[in-house]
């Protein structure tokens, strides 16, 4: 089958052919009603300036929402001899509507045309992370408020350090995750701009409307140089996965942690038997099996900044094919975060602690500094305090006076601030612009 880019019915030896396209077939589908949205602003566009007839926009318009109804269906599939998503959906509208099809590729290249689809695609999942870090972020502080009376150990070096309670640990990490989010609209801002209009890297001759394409598709601005355009190619992945990483690293560590609480040396959580895995010959374990993924995925998310990073290493400027390996790098990400995510979210829902933690003997130790506090609010300066509380737990004759904690600043035991956290990242979310991109969207289709 004669390829988009094809001047003449030469065929292009078939090894060559396999090793240019790889496994791009298999990504382009995540794009493919994407591609289609992109196709009806780019329709729409060119009959207001001119370069379509109303008859043909309208001819062109419903033959592409007929092909987003088969996406939607899962009936839409490259056909064999196809190369890629915007040449199955070209194809399609020449067989069906005729020579009017082939004007849908007026004013573009397939390099805008994918650079648009990729923008479009980040979109959607960054507002598809965005919301499952959302629901995320209310179990941890729901948790947070549940067991905020419940102490357990803290450590630094993994040294028995100060108490600490399993409502500021929740807390802790709901408060990352507003970070993250952060970053994540950073690289949301980065990603929603229009790159349509920059062809081949260098505009077009053609007298287009970029803003009016910017418009019907949602966008914030545009990309307006169109060299910088194409340059965003790598970028916007690079800047969407380091956003990722973040979240994968919150996940990450939270793991560890639940797992080192589920250890039996610690038993300071439970899980119900059904969340936990066993052995086939210890019949006392319960493994922690999900965080251990969890933890294990997570890490493998955190390189992936480093490995766009080096793949668009030393390109110049202009589009490379090197590009293109990049979906098969990124699209995974997306869909195993957010099963990261959800599984995280069952089992921390199922999480009880153990009560009465500290009583143990072996804790003393955490209310040293309490102890020392104590006496510099009874009058003595803290470093006399420091020596007297060392000496006595050098000598073996430290004692608690009383296991009571009196923080009260903000942030701390006695005062989470959960109220401030979750204002934060009510904030956060807000400056998601998600709304303008759903109603521009449904015009499309509906149009």
């Amino acid at each position: 089958m004669k390829k988009l880019w094809q001047k003449s019915e030469s065929s292009l030896t078939s090894a060559i052919e396999a090793f240019t396209v790889g496994q791009d077939k298999i990504w382009d589908l995540y794009l493919a009603p994407f591609d289609v949205l992109g196709s009806i602003a780019h329709v729409k566009m060119l009959s207001n300036v001119g370069l379509l007839s109303k008859e043909e926009e309208a001819t062109l318009v419903s033959g592409l929402q007929t092909i987003a109804t088969e996406i939607d269906a899962g009936s839409f599939a490259l056909e064999e001899g196809v190369e890629d998503v915007h040449s199955q959906v070209e194809m399609l509208l020449t067989r069906r509507l005729g020579d009017v099809g082939k004007k849908i590729h007026m004013a573009r290249s397939r390099n805008d045309q994918v650079l648009l689809d990729l923008k479009l695609y980040l979109r959607s999942e960054i507002e598809k992370t965005t919301s499952a870090v959302s629901d995320f972020f209310d179990l941890l502080t729901q948790q947070s408020e549940r067991f905020k009376n419940h102490l357990m150990p803290g450590y630094t070096h993994l040294q028995l350090a100060m108490p600490s309670s399993f409502g500021l640990w929740f807390g802790a990490y709901a408060e990352s995750l507003v970070d993250d989010l952060v970053t994540l609209q950073a690289a949301f801002e980065v990603v929603n701009k229009n790159p349509l209009g920059s062809a081949a890297g260098f505009g077009s001759s053609f007298p287009i409307d970029r803003t009016l394409t910017t418009k019907l598709l949602g966008f914030s601005d545009l990309s307006y140089n169109v060299v910088y355009a194409q340059m965003g190619r790598g970028k916007s992945e690079r800047i969407v996965s380091m956003a990722i990483a973040n979240i994968a690293e919150t996940l990450s560590r939270m793991s560890m942690d639940v797992c080192l609480c589920l250890h039996q040396n610690f038993v300071f959580i439970k899980f119900p038997d059904e969340l936990t895995t066993g052995s086939s010959i210890m019949p006392h374990k319960k493994n922690p099996d999900v965080f251990e993924l969890i933890r294990s995925r997570c890490n493998r998310m955190k390189a992936l900044p480093n490995e766009i990073l080096m793949m668009t290493t030393n390109l110049p400027s202009g589009y490379h094919r090197d590009l293109q390996i990049l979906k098969e790098h990124l699209f995974p990400v997306f869909n195993e975060l957010q099963s990261c995510i959800q599984m995280a979210t069952l089992m921390l829902s199922q999480m009880s602690v153990k009560e009465g933690l500290l009583e143990d003997p072996k804790y003393l130790y955490l209310f040293s500094v309490e102890e020392v506090n104590r006496l510099v609010l009874k009058g003595e300066t803290f470093r006399d305090a420091y020596r007297k509380v060392g000496e006595a737990i050098e000598s073996g004759h430290f004692s608690v006076s009383s296991h009571e904690l009196k923080h009260t600043h903000e942030g701390s035991i006695g005062n989470l601030s959960l109220n401030s956290v979750k204002n934060r990242m009510q904030k956060v979310m807000l400056s998601f612009e998600f709304g303008p991109i759903q109603t521009a969207y449904r015009q499309l289709r509906n149009s």
